[in-house]
C-alpha cells in the first residue's frame, strides 16, 4: 500500500503543477511571449489564457504601458569645441511584444546608445548658444531618428526631453558676467532715459513758469501804468479846473520839500535849484500885498531889468565890472535857452 500511496501523491502533485502551468493570467496592459520547444508560438494578451504544460513556455512578460527612462549625463562636444553635459529623458511604449523580444537583445540599452550617438551628431553641428536656445530643435531631431530606428523593434518613442545642458564652469562664469553686464547696461540706459525725460519735463515746466510770470508782470506793468496815467490825468484835470496861480504852486512846492527829507536812510539833503525861484515867487506875492513904505499902497514899479536866461546847472553867472556897472556877462561858448518875449 505504501508504494501505491506514494505514486498517488506524486500524481496529484504533478497534476497540480500541470494545472498551474496550463492556466496563465496576464494583467491588463501586459503581454506574454509563448514558446513551444524554443520557438515562438503566440503572444498572450491580458486575461485568462490556456497553454500546454511542459510543452509551451512563457518566456517574457512585457509591460505595454508608456515608460519613462532617464539617461545619465553624457558629454557632448559642440561646434565651437566646448564640452557640455546633457541629461535626457525618453518616453517610449512597446507596441509589438514579439519584435521587442526577438528583434533586439535589450531595447533599453539600444535606445540609450542611439540617443547618445544622435545627440553627438546634432550638437556637433551647433554652437553653444544655439544648443542652449534650441531645445525644441534637438528634441525633434532626436525623436525623428529614434522613431526610424526603433520602429522595427516594436517600440514607439513618444517624446524626448533634455533635462539639463551643463556647459563648463568657466563658460558658466563668463556667461554670468556677460548677463550681468547686459543687465547693468540696460539699467544704465533706463536710468539715463529717465533722467533725460525728467530734465525735459523740468525745463518745460520752468519755461512755462517763466512765460506765465513774464505775462503776469507785463499785465501788471500795463495796469500799473494805466493807473498812474489815470491818476496823473485826474490830478491834472483837478488842477486845471481849479485854475491855480503861481503863488499857490510855489506854496505847495515849499510844503512838499520837507517830505523829501523824511526817512532814516537820508544822510544828505540836496536842495533843488528851483527853491530860489519858488522863494522869489512867494516874495513877489507878499510884496504885492504891502507897499514898500508900509502904507499898504502898491509900490512903484521898478524899471525892468535886463533879463538874462537862467540855467540852474550852469552855476553863477560871471559879472562884467569893466564898464562900471555890474551886469551879467554872457559866456559865448555856452548855449542858453531862448526866451519868448510874450
Amino acid at each position: 500500500m505504501e508504494p501505491v500511496l506514494i505514486v498517488l501523491v506524486v500524481l496529484v502533485v504533478v497534476a497540480f503543477i500541470a494545472l498551474i502551468k496550463t492556466i496563465q493570467v496576464i494583467p491588463q496592459a501586459s503581454a506574454a511571449i509563448v514558446e513551444r520547444f524554443g520557438r515562438y508560438t503566440r503572444t498572450l494578451n491580458a486575461g485568462l489564457n490556456i497553454v500546454v504544460p511542459f510543452i509551451d513556455r512563457v518566456r517574457n512578460r512585457i509591460d505595454l504601458r508608456e515608460q519613462v527612462v532617464p539617461f545619465p549625463p553624457q558629454p557632448v562636444i559642440t561646434q565651437d569645441n566646448l564640452v557640455v553635459n546633457i541629461d535626457t529623458v525618453i518616453y517610449y511604449q512597446v507596441t509589438d511584444a514579439r519584435a521587442a523580444t526577438y528583434e533586439v537583445a535589450s531595447y533599453i540599452q539600444a535606445i540609450e546608445q542611439l540617443v547618445i550617438t544622435t545627440l553627438r551628431n546634432i550638437i556637433g553641428s551647433m554652437d553653444l548658444e544655439s544648443t542652449l536656445t534650441s531645445r525644441e530643435v534637438i528634441n525633434a531631431g532626436l525623436r525623428g531618428v529614434l522613431d526610424e530606428a526603433t520602429g522595427k523593434w516594436g517600440i514607439r518613442v513618444n517624446r524626448v526631453e533634455l533635462k539639463a545642458i551643463d556647459p563648463p564652469t568657466s563658460i558658466q562664469d563668463s556667461m554670468e558676467k556677460q548677463m550681468r553686464a547686459d543687465r547693468d547696461k540696460r539699467a544704465s540706459i533706463l536710468t539715463a532715459e529717465g533722467a533725460r525725460q525728467a530734465a525735459i519735463l523740468r525745463a518745460e515746466g520752468e519755461k512755462q513758469a517763466d512765460v506765465l510770470k513774464a505775462e503776469g508782470e507785463a499785465q501788471a506793468a500795463v495796469l500799473r501804468a494805466d493807473g498812474e496815467a489815470a491818476a496823473i490825468r485826474t490830478v491834472f484835470e483837478a488842477i486845471h479846473d481849479g485854475n491855480p496861480d503861481q503863488k499857490l504852486l510855489a506854496y505847495q512846492y515849499l510844503q512838499t520839500l520837507p517830505e523829501l527829507a523824511k526817512g532814516d536812510a537820508n544822510k544828505l539833503w540836496i536842495i533843488p535849484s528851483e527853491v530860489g525861484d519858488a522863494l522869489k515867487g512867494l516874495g513877489g506875492a507878499f510884496s504885492g500885498l504891502t507897499g514898500a513904505n508900509g502904507s499898504g499902497a502898491p509900490a512903484a514899479a521898478a524899471p525892468p531889468a535886463a533879463q538874462v536866461p537862467l540855467d540852474p546847472a550852469a552855476g553863477p553867472r560871471p559879472v562884467d565890472t569893466d564898464k562900471g556897472a555890474a551886469r551879467p556877462r554872457i559866456d559865448r561858448t555856452r548855449e542858453y535857452p531862448k526866451i519868448d518875449p510874450e
